[in-house]
């Protein structure tokens, strides 16, 4: 292996883009650690069910919805935006003609895709801020960023935010198409592979500790070595099973006709037509969590916003709100199956 990578690093083009590729990576994960003005602590404390609920959208949207960062939204909207403008093109003619107009249409629907783009990072980081501020991180926000006699952000500062976390937004986005056109690989792709990797230390740590208090007896924690190593045992076992199922094929038998030409005969071989068990791959799994998120964040803003004659619908909302966080709860899980059969359909049909 060592040979291999010597022999790719020898290849001046190629040791370029890998070079180039891990050096946008890194700005990617510095931005991570770099938080917005208004907040005077590295993290927000929230509670058990959202905070279980951001970190799972965190894994498919390369987001860190739990830190007030510059980079807090991720690649989400990009994610999001390019899930409007694929599902308009199976069902509003204008969009399906550009599709079919070849590299000049997909050129156009990428720079609609951006506009649109915008449009979410303003929208989401705006009730990101409110669900934050709203919700149980309001002292994780100095007080000199408040409106006088107010519990909410000065006016000034809210656009500031707001602007903030769009650009960050955008410059992931920005980061992803210069990897896809200078790098190696697809650049959304690998921004949500970093940052799954990117958890996996702090995932470790925890279950070091859980270990350890077992064994000290000084906690009823459920992780022991034997389920530590049943842990290690699923975890090779799950990640086969996917490159398995990922690579695994159909081949479907295809017979040519012979031919004549002059004394020779042409043609009659055997051939086979591959088909992917697995067409879709990881996509429908990440657009439905980039979905699952923005109803939760808006059903939770809107709740606590309205007032009076509106107090029954607010209550009815934090209920969805609540339910669409709950990972556990049978009407969440039923919806997340529903949306991952519906984009494995939809991505297989495009």
């Amino acid at each position: 292996m060592l040979e291999k990578l010597r022999v790719v690093f020898s290849i001046p083009e190629l040791r370029q883009k890998i070079l180039l590729t891990l050096a946008l990576l890194a700005i990617y994960r510095i931005g991570y650690h770099i938080r917005l003005p208004v907040l005077q602590e590295s993290s927000i404390s929230l509670g058990g069910e959202v905070q279980s609920f951001l970190d799972k959208v965190a894994v498919f949207s390369a987001t860190d919805l739990r830190t007030l960062t510059i980079f807090g939204l991720g690649i989400a909207p990009y994610i999001s935006a390019s899930i409007i403008f694929q599902l308009l093109g199976t069902v509003w003619a204008p969009i399906e003609q550009l599709r079919k107009e070849g590299p000049a249409g997909r050129k156009k629907i990428n720079e609609y895709t951006r506009y649109l783009t915008v449009f979410i990072c303003v929208i989401q980081s705006w009730v990101y801020l409110r669900y934050m501020i709203i919700g149980q991180s309001a002292g994780s926000i100095s007080d000199v960023f408040f409106a006088n006699g107010s519990t909410e952000l000065s006016f000034g500062w809210q656009i500031t935010s707001v602007a903030i976390m769009t650009a960050g937004s955008l410059f992931l986005m920005w980061l992803g198409e210069q990897i896809d056109e200078y790098g190696i690989g697809n650049g959304v792709s690998l921004l949500i592979m970093a940052g799954i990797l990117a958890q996996m230390p702090r995932a470790l740590w925890d279950i070091r500790q859980n270990m350890s208090s077992n064994l000290s007896g000084m906690s009823n924690s459920s992780i022991g070595p034997d389920v530590l190593l049943v842990l290690a045992f699923l975890f090779v076992a799950v990640v086969f099973a996917v490159v398995f199922i990922t690579m695994a094929q159909r081949r479907i038998q295809m017979q040519s006709a012979k031919h004549v030409r002059g004394r020779r005969v042409m043609g009659g071989s055997k051939q086979f037509l591959p088909l992917k068990i697995n067409q879709s791959g990881v996509m429908p799994i990440i657009f439905a969590s980039s979905l699952l998120m923005i109803p939760a964040l808006l059903f939770t803003v809107l709740a606590n916003s309205v007032t009076g004659w509106w107090e029954g619908l607010g209550v009815f909302l934090n209920y969805l709100a609540n339910m669409l966080q709950n990972q556990g709860s049978f009407f969440y899980n039923l919806l997340y199956v529903l949306l991952i059969f519906f984009f494995c359909f939809f991505w297989t049909s495009i």
